[in-house]
């Protein structure tokens, strides 16, 4: 197993919610950069909450999400956050829908399960659009396409910062000893 993972979250029907999915897309159509290759691992997760919790709990050292975020900026506006897991659900309440991925309940429900993700980052994009709520909409905005490069190269940067200050911690250990 590699010590990242890249997640690509949304629902490709919902317009501007896709745009996690088009970045896994990006950075899956190319090989990673040489020195990220047998580090980093990019998964299109879309809105399988459940197999991201699983990956989570699965030994990975950092979890980048890929996902849209609305905080009023401009669409395409891009963001850098460290999520925290919203407080343990009630008596009988589902921890997560197994058909959505809201990153909060994907790691209260990874912590529940167990997990040992060191840390997890999201880079967010502010959405233009998800299409009208009953009818949904196919492909994202202009503004939203537009930051998808931006997007993955920011989460390859995330990525390498991380790997690069975990270095000392890590200096001379096998790929396996990194990872456990």
């Amino acid at each position: 197993m590699k010590p990242v993972l890249i997640a690509g979250i949304g629902n490709i029907f919902h317009g501007d919610d896709g745009f996690g999915v088009a970045v896994a897309e990006r950075l899956t159509r190319a090989p990673l950069p040489a020195h990220l290759h047998d580090l980093v691992e990019v998964v299109d997760i879309g809105i399988r909450g459940l197999d991201l919790a699983y990956a989570l709990t699965g030994g990975y050292r950092l979890a980048v999400l890929v996902d849209t975020v609305q905080r009023g900026e401009a669409p395409g506006t891009l963001y850098v956050i460290e999520p925290e897991a919203a407080a343990m659900p009630a008596e009988g309440e589902a921890p997560i829908s197994p058909h959505g991925v809201d990153p909060a309940s994907v790691l209260r429900l990874a912590r529940v399960m167990g997990g040992r993700c060191a840390q997890v980052l999201l880079v967010g994009c502010e959405p233009a659009s998800f299409g009208a709520e009953d009818e949904g909409r196919m492909g994202l905005s202009d503004e939203i396409a537009a930051a998808v490069d931006e997007a993955a190269a920011l989460a390859l940067s995330v990525a390498t910062d991380w790997l690069n200050d975990n270095a000392p911690a890590t200096a001379g250990a096998t790929l396996e000893e990194i990872v456990t």
